[in-house]
């Protein structure tokens, strides 16, 4: 796939991390490499925490957003599907295991833990110049006609 998920299948969503219409936001981009999905984003000197390591709500972001795109991926496959359907984090839980630096990319990988119905768990790295730095474990649910994200994309 050369254009990311977001691109493809939502070009119109406002979402603060993975929005591309989000001229404010991360506007992370999550490419399929395989069964897993990745992304590399950049940090900017607005994201930070402190000087040189990257703000904890801000992984939390990347990592939510990145595991949200790759739920609703798998969910498209395993429905055999063309367009993916609209999913939302049900919970989700970031484990920072040591500081990220922001001198240069990170990068996000996240791959299908469990598929069950409508639900996807997902688990996922941010890692850092070769390190992890964070792992995020979340559920996300596609949602049915009647929720408020039901059509966002």
């Amino acid at each position: 796939m050369t254009q990311s998920l977001q691109d493809r299948y939502a070009p119109d969503n406002a979402c603060f991390g993975c929005g591309p219409a989000n001229g404010d936001g991360l506007r992370i981009k999550s490419f399929v490499a395989d069964d897993d999905v990745i992304c590399t984003w950049q940090p900017q000197t607005m994201h930070q925490a402190f000087p040189g390591v990257l703000n904890g709500g801000i992984i939390g972001a990347l990592l939510d957003c990145h595991s949200n795109w790759t739920a609703a991926y798998h969910l498209m496959r395993a429905r055999g599907t063309d367009t993916p359907p609209c999913t939302v984090t049900a919970e989700y839980s970031i484990q920072l295991r040591r500081p990220t630096p922001t001198d240069g990319p990170v990068h996000l990988r996240a791959q299908l833990a469990e598929l069950d119905g409508n639900r996807a768990r997902i688990t996922a790295t941010l890692t850092a110049g070769d390190r992890i730095c964070a792992t995020c474990d979340g559920l996300f649910v596609a949602v049915e006609e009647g929720h408020p994200a039901f059509h966002r994309w």
